[in-house]
């Protein structure tokens, strides 16, 4: 699938190298085609990192993408550089009159505060207002994902009694639901937190299809409103190598975590982790822009009554 960004975005390079198909402006510009407008707000710390995980799995489809990369006006940006966020990020109310099919809002590292606490809280909350009638399906990402269980549906997240942390085994449930279609009865997903909305409350929310489960790691995926909101408590778009840097970080700092599970060959950290969830992610987001963006979404955004 060609993905449209910006020229001069750095993760363009890496993505051209792994033979994804990067088209610039210019070209896309002499394609009669409509594009699927994809805004992902990026709340993760380190953001040029996550551009690169979060393209490289929405290149997974025949689709031609548009994206837009959106930032918190009311949070200052300390772990990438001010000029990358001018040329590359856009904010809220650059965006607030467009129409977009689908939206991706990651993680973030506020998990242990309360969600009131955040400094953007208030402003995340009218982006999640917005998304109603400006775009077609979200996906909610980990500390995301809770965050809007929290605010739709009164969901509180818990505390952890350590950090969460590597590859847990995962139950399909609702198999027919398109969103799972392909997947594997049992596979591995990431995860890395240290909180949770615990999957007996979201049992008990009758808004909630819980489409995904694990024993250790609890409830992973999910969705609400026929697709239009999608909740991802996890990490599917962590590179192969993103959990070691997270855990010699943290060791690194004198933190007390325990060692990734399932991920280390040999549980040794100084071995090179397999990559063994990729194939489930890619099917993850083909099937979210396949049948909850494109199958669902105007062919023109501003002139439909669903968004109006």
């Amino acid at each position: 699938m060609p993905i449209k960004v910006q020229n001069d975005l750095p993760v363009r390079e890496i993505l051209e190298e792994e033979n994804i198909f990067v088209m610039d402006e210019e070209r896309a510009m002499h394609q009669d085609i409509r594009p699927l407008e994809i805004l992902i707000l990026n709340l993760m710390p380190l953001k040029e990192a996550t551009e690169l995980q979060l393209l490289r799995l929405l290149s997974n489809s025949p689709l031609q993408l548009d994206i837009t990369f959106m930032m918190v006006r009311s949070h200052q940006v300390k772990n990438t550089s001010i000029s990358h966020i001018h040329k590359f990020y856009q904010d809220f109310e650059d965006v607030r009159d467009r129409k977009f099919d689908g939206m991706i809002i990651t993680g973030a590292p506020v998990e242990m505060m309360d969600f009131e606490e955040v400094d953007y809280w208030q402003e995340l909350t009218e982006i999640f207002d917005w998304s109603e009638t400006h775009v077609t399906s979200t996906m909610f990402q980990c500390w995301g994902a809770q965050a809007a269980m929290y605010y739709y549906y009164g969901l509180p997240k818990e505390e952890l009694p350590s950090k969460k942390s590597g590859l847990y085994f995962h139950e399909v449930r609702n198999r027919k639901v398109p969103l799972v279609r392909g997947f594997d009865d049992i596979f591995l997903a990431p995860h890395s937190r240290h909180t949770e909305t615990p999957i007996r409350l979201i049992r008990e929310c009758k808004d909630i299809m819980i489409l995904a489960e694990s024993e250790e790691a609890g409830f992973f995926l999910g969705m609400s409103d026929e697709g239009r909101k999608v909740f991802v408590q996890g990490h599917p778009e962590y590179g192969r190598m993103t959990l070691d840097k997270e855990y010699h970080r943290d060791v690194e700092k004198g933190m007390d975590v325990p060692v990734p599970v399932n991920y280390y060959p040999g549980d040794d950290p100084e071995n090179k982790p397999l990559l063994t969830w990729r194939a489930t992610s890619q099917n993850l987001y083909f099937n979210w822009l396949n049948f909850y963006v494109y199958q669902l979404t105007p062919y023109n955004l501003m002139g439909t009554p669903e968004f109006t």
